[in-house]
């Protein structure tokens, strides 16, 4: 029996790598990450997953949705072996962007990771998140 899909949220800064760059790319090598949760994280993620593709800096918002097409391999960039990448593919925008703002003002999202720790890259969402994320954006 196949695992049940898992829920996640990853954050770029628009203007080093925005979810247009993703549409636009086809799909994307999740690599950089350097923070021991966040890539802790990445190693948990699977083929199928889904991706809230979140926008960090200047207007933060969650805008896109995203699938995990590749498992975690070795970081190509990182020389010391340590960290690991996965693919990213892009599913579509959210109907609306949801703002960090309104993410706050929500009680049920209040133990949100990107609310809770917010300066991670790559953080799980619940699934009960999730819908409700979902829900926000119409």
């Amino acid at each position: 029996m196949a695992a049940e899909a898992q829920y996640w949220l990853v954050k770029s800064e628009p203007d080093t790598y925005s979810f247009d760059d993703l549409v636009r790319d086809g799909g994307t090598v999740w690599d950089g990450v350097r923070n021991n949760t966040a890539a802790f994280n990445l190693k948990a993620m699977k083929v199928g997953d889904q991706v809230l593709f979140y926008h960090s800096g200047a207007g933060p918002a969650a805008v896109g949705l995203a699938k995990v097409t590749k498992e975690a391999f070795p970081d190509p960039g990182d020389a010391s072996g340590r960290f690991v990448a996965v693919e990213i593919a892009p599913v579509g925008p959210l109907k609306r962007p949801v703002s960090l703002a309104e993410v706050k003002a929500r009680p049920e999202l209040a133990e949100m990771k990107i609310v809770r720790q917010s300066r991670l890259s790559v953080s799980p969402v619940t699934a009960r998140e999730w819908a409700t994320m979902l829900a926000m954006a119409g």
